[in-house]
């Protein structure tokens, strides 16, 4: 029996490189949807920092709306398109924050700036004025200032561990090609999906 999830895996790894090296800008942004404890959904583009049979990686702050949502309902979706290559790749699965050796790997390798400002910012909280997040910026520069930047307890990543993924090909007269792979029972399936 062929192993249906690392079909779709190797599948989303051939589309992903060509994304890549296609050349177009942010390949890499996927729009991230979860869920509030109202019930309501929310979307974002955020860029997949990581990927491998484990599932897929984004990094935010642990306190900002997604975060909080994905603590509070773990559920997310991911959707990439690459309007170019007329490709879209659909993940849905659960959350689980990434070990903390795996956060702290990655956020040294952001930017100083980008590690400053993970500090100096409540992420999605109201901001009275512009200058005072650069007053903030300029604190935690002051702060770290001559030393590495460590990585703030209260930001690291997500891994969404698939249920689903999801393949949809454009062709024209919207006659498209749509793949699903599913979770159930513990088992992976597939199956094509009308357009």
């Amino acid at each position: 029996m062929p192993d249906l999830y690392a079909e779709a895996l190797i599948r989303f790894d051939e589309l992903y490189a060509r994304a890549m090296e296609s050349g177009l800008r942010d390949a890499d942004a996927m729009t991230v949807s979860t869920v509030g404890s109202d019930g309501r959904p929310a979307a974002r583009v955020m860029l997949l920092k990581a990927h491998d049979a484990r599932g897929f990686v984004f990094y935010t702050n642990f306190d900002s709306r997604k975060g909080a949502e994905l603590f509070a309902n773990p559920w997310a979706a991911l959707c990439f398109f690459w309007h170019e290559l007329y490709e879209q790749v659909r993940i849905e699965g659960r959350c689980q924050p990434v070990p903390d050796e795996e956060g702290d790997a990655y956020f040294a390798t952001r930017p100083r700036m980008s590690q400053i400002g993970a500090w100096a910012s409540e992420q999605s909280r109201p901001l009275a004025s512009r200058a005072l997040f650069e007053q903030r910026l300029a604190e935690v520069e002051a702060r770290f200032a001559g030393r590495d930047v460590p990585r703030p307890p209260r930001w690291s990543g997500f891994r969404v561990v698939p249920e689903r993924i999801e393949f949809w090909r454009g062709i024209e007269n919207r006659l498209h090609e749509r793949t699903v792979y599913w979770l159930e029972g513990g088992q992976w399936h597939s199956g094509l999906l009308f357009p």
